[in-house]
């Protein structure tokens, strides 16, 4: 059996659920074409406040994708992530033939930063406009960040090594690395990605006291990274899961390989301090690259953070500068 370091992470299922697209294909083309699917709030309960530009999921119906007995038990960010999960799969071409004599072979891993906000409203508001007998016993379990791992789980017959990062933002990062280190322990196959659904006016309302959220109501503008008219953060909702296998499993069974997963560092500098967080994420890249063994000129492209604002954004476009010299700034 392969030691440790020679077991290596490939991506060879992709699934997403996002505003720009309800699966992988649509994503990307609308992605390429760098269309914006940014607009006016329309969720009800949502029209009075602050908040006017968002990016949500549009004609996207749980019910047409999922079994009834999940759906009812589980709140929208779940829904994604299960549908995502689903989409991923295919697009590896695992079934359950291909473990079924070995549950144990498959984890799953996914990240959440709000949670069950639609569901837990719900049952707040029945709890105190009817009374308690009027809340659901799945309350319990639909809110939790959780509940996206034990239902994919659950519902895919998934018994390996499971978790769940409760972070925002680089959460799926994050739990991709998890996965990572699950395959190098001896795990053949991980289910891993986020899933949020923040627009929800509770879970809107929560985010109200971040100072750096977008409260333009230009659907154009409300969201401009690195410019000078950049003016915050835009919230969105939607859901992207992959497959990754240990490689010499995954070209076993004939699966396609799309990517590998050869690098990852993380460090935290503090919440919104901005002018701090340079060092941090130059840190983070230089771990990353030194993981991966690899040097800043073999990077051919960067995906920012971009949160939109001037100071968050200058610190990250310093931080790609100084961890990898002059290429980066050509990057």
């Amino acid at each position: 059996m392969k030691t440790r370091n020679t077991r290596r992470t490939v991506v060879t299922g992709i699934g997403v659920v996002a505003p720009n697209g309800t699966n992988t294909e649509a994503f990307w083309k609308r992605t390429h074409e760098g269309i914006s699917v940014l607009d006016r709030v329309t969720r009800e309960g949502c029209e009075q406040l602050p908040l006017r530009v968002a990016g949500e999921v549009r004609g996207f119906e749980a019910a047409e994708l999922i079994e009834e007995r999940f759906v009812v038990q589980t709140d929208r960010f779940t829904h994604f992530a299960m549908a995502a999960a689903d989409i991923a799969l295919d697009d590896a071409r695992l079934g359950r033939a291909d473990y079924e004599d070995s549950p144990f072979d498959v984890g799953v891993v996914t990240a959440a930063g709000s949670g069950g906000g639609e569901f837990g409203q719900r049952e707040l508001q029945r709890l105190w406009g009817q009374g308690s007998t009027y809340v659901g016993p799945y309350q319990s379990i639909a809110w939790f960040y959780a509940a996206s791992t034990g239902q994919i789980s659950i519902r895919g017959g998934f018994k390996g090594p499971c978790a769940v990062v409760a972070s925002d933002e680089a959460g799926g990062l994050d739990a991709l690395a998890h996965a990572a280190r699950s395959i190098r322990r001896g795990t053949e196959a991980v289910v891993v990605g986020a899933a949020e659904a923040p627009l929800a006016p509770y879970s809107v309302v929560c985010q109200l006291g971040y100072e750096d959220l977008s409260t333009s109501d230009d659907p154009a503008r409300a969201y401009r990274p690195f410019t000078s008219g950049a003016c915050g953060f835009v919230p969105a909702e939607g859901g992207a899961m992959l497959v990754v296998e240990e490689e010499q499993s995954a070209r076993r069974r004939g699966a396609r390989v799309r990517a590998e997963v050869a690098g990852h560092a993380a460090t935290f500098t503090g919440a919104a301090r901005w002018e701090e967080s340079r060092e941090g994420l130059a840190q983070a890249i230089i771990g990353a690259l030194r993981e991966a063994d690899c040097s800043p000129d073999e990077i051919d492209v960067v995906f920012a953070d971009a949160l939109g604002v001037p100071a968050a954004d200058r610190a990250e476009a310093l931080a790609i500068a100084d961890a990898l010299g002059a290429h980066g700034r050509q990057v």
